[in-house]
């Protein structure tokens, strides 16, 4: 087969579906775009269409490619609504995602700390950018983010204004695929600084989302610890896989 890495004990299927990956994330494939049927990719890589159609299942399980029946099959835009909000598990009592406005939002650069370092897999004192975040609903403060991400995955970013901070946006803009995500939802009370954030009396209950965002290589990219203050009700938490 062409273009293949030798000497390799990876699966073949799966080494299809890294060459196609790549495809994606140089921006040769780009959202929204069809890409060839199977048929045509098996001749082009010189495998069977057994091989390529298992590659392909695996990357619409990873949500980067849709089949659309009697269509074609497509590249995922990951900005969508869709694949955007499988990162927002709080929803309403009904199962609609819970829309949130940002009140306000800082970015800055800084040195990971040792805690910083373990969640991002990095050394400590490794540059990192940090996000502040307020979110609202109407004028009910919901949230407060405190965002951690590897500097060297967003390169210029701290340097730039006017652009989406929110995980989806950053990744398209700077070329990363998005795997899955882990989230811990804990309760715990507000102290001093958060009460202050949220506008809430000091040791109110809050819902505390702990969530470490992948690329589709594994690799943490952002590390997200968010304080909720629910009190206005029926929310609650769902799936992000």
């Amino acid at each position: 087969m062409s273009n293949m890495t030798r000497f390799t004990i990876r699966p073949l299927y799966l080494q299809v579906r890294d060459m196609l990956v790549e495809r994606i994330t140089s921006g040769q494939w780009k959202p929204g775009a069809g890409i060839s049927n199977e048929v045509d990719l098996s001749r082009e890589l010189g495998v069977s269409v057994g091989t390529v159609r298992k590659a392909l299942d695996v990357m619409e399980q990873e949500h980067l490619i849709t089949r659309r029946q009697g269509r074609g099959t497509f590249v995922n835009d990951q900005t969508s609504d869709d694949l955007a909000t499988r990162f927002n598990r709080l929803c309403t009592s009904s199962g609609n995602g819970l829309s949130l406005d940002i009140l306000k939002s800082e970015l800055k650069s800084a040195k990971a700390s040792d805690e910083e370092a373990s969640r991002l897999r990095l050394r400590a004192g490794d540059p990192v950018l940090r996000i502040r975040r307020i979110q609202s609903k109407q004028s009910h403060r919901v949230m407060l983010e405190q965002i951690s991400m590897p500097e060297a995955r967003f390169p210029g970013l701290a340097s730039k204004s006017n652009v989406s901070l929110r995980i989806v946006a950053l990744a398209q803009q700077f070329g990363i695929l998005l795997g899955g995500a882990q989230e811990r939802v804990t309760v715990t009370r507000a102290t001093t600084s958060i009460a202050e954030a949220l506008g809430v009396d000091v040791d109110t209950p809050l819902l505390e989302l702990d969530r470490v965002v992948f690329s589709i290589d594994g690799r943490p990219i952002e590390w997200r610890s968010a304080m909720c203050n629910l009190s206005d009700g029926d929310y609650y938490s769902v799936d992000m896989n």
